[in-house]
């Protein structure tokens, strides 16, 4: 029997969008899976000789020294703790055999600081830049009820720092026409994140940043990748014990990293892609649902955040008496 015109017609839209839906999935388990785990990216090594990390003796970002150390590259420490930053330096060096220098700088303070760290680089052949020092909430709160010192840090280290930096660094890249700049962003700033609006705001700052720096620097050389990290077992997340869906430190970095040339905007872990996913695929179905889900799940968060903080303070409160009674 011969179909009708419009028969023919939903055909070729159907084909259309089965083919289109068939080619988005390819080349999402191309970039998320297959490339990275054959290693078809960057060749980090062959940018330079240095990397730059900032926030670098703690969590993500001494993961970051330590993998890029461990692929012989020399590394320059940042961040505001002169003794921790030796004490990690000299771990480095023994362990891996590089170079380093110690840049202290507190990102808070601005435009000084980051001219310091301009002027520690200017003779080094900097292959990465990983924007790494940022701060968060103590817990899911209230906008409100957030303390202005709070929101006065995270602004100036997640959005005026990571500026500063990568505009302190750039500049030597694009002369040489080589470089990585890896922005630290967070899954916060791409899917709902109520009772963490001005953090997960500042991260979305970072995104769009990386995004338009990225347009700007690839016609000179230079990549630019902002990774958008979900839940990761370091002392900023508070999470004590590395899972499946909350990695360590070093699983997060060692499979970042993979992602470097491949895609310049990434969550760095591909099971994090799947929280984003499933939240966002969520709004499309039903916005208002996917509003509470993520609702309740930080006021539950912050409501264990407080009982713990509460019963601390009563603890710290017993010793005294404790003492008192012992003696």
């Amino acid at each position: 029997m011969a179909l009708s015109c419009w028969e023919k017609i939903a055909l070729v839209v159907v084909a259309a969008v089965g083919l289109r839906i068939t080619i988005r999935l390819s080349l999402l388990v191309w970039k998320k899976l297959v490339a990275p785990t054959l290693g078809l990216g960057l060749d980090l090594t062959s940018q330079g000789k240095w990397a730059v990390v900032t926030g670098a003796t703690d969590g993500l970002g001494k993961a970051f020294v330590r993998a890029l150390a461990g692929k012989g590259l020399d590394v320059v420490l940042v961040s505001r703790s002169m003794d921790r930053l030796k004490s990690a330096a000299a771990e480095i060096k023994q362990e891996f055999g590089v170079e380093t220098k110690v840049v202290e700088a507190d990102l808070t303070e601005g435009q000084p600081v980051y001219a310091k760290i301009g002027k520690a680089i200017e003779d080094l052949e900097v292959a990465v830049l990983v924007n790494n020092a940022g701060a968060s909430y103590d817990h899911p709160e209230l906008f409100v009820d957030v303390p202005e010192e709070t929101l006065a840090r995270i602004l100036q280290l997640n959005v005026a720092g990571v500026t500063g930096v990568a505009r302190a660094v750039l500049p030597g890249m694009m002369e040489r026409r080589k470089g990585v700049v890896i922005n630290i962003s967070s899954a916060a700033a791409a899917m709902p994140s109520p009772y963490l609006s001005v953090y997960a705001a500042s991260k979305a700052y970072v995104d769009k940043l990386s995004a338009d720096l990225a347009a700007e620097a690839a016609p000179r050389g230079v990549t630019v990748q902002c990774v958008l990290p979900g839940p990761v077992a370091t002392k900023m997340s508070k999470i004590k014990r590395p899972t499946w869906m909350a990695p360590s430190a070093d699983t997060f970095v060692e499979s970042s990293l993979r992602t470097v040339g491949i895609e310049s905007r990434t969550t760095g872990y591909p099971p994090h892609c799947l929280i984003v996913g499933f939240v966002n695929a969520l709004r499309c179905i039903c916005e208002k649902g996917a509003l509470w889900l993520v609702s309740r799940t930080m006021l539950n968060i912050r409501g264990r955040a407080l009982r713990k903080k509460t019963k601390s303070e009563a603890n710290i409160k017993n010793i005294p008496e404790r003492e008192g009674v012992s003696s």
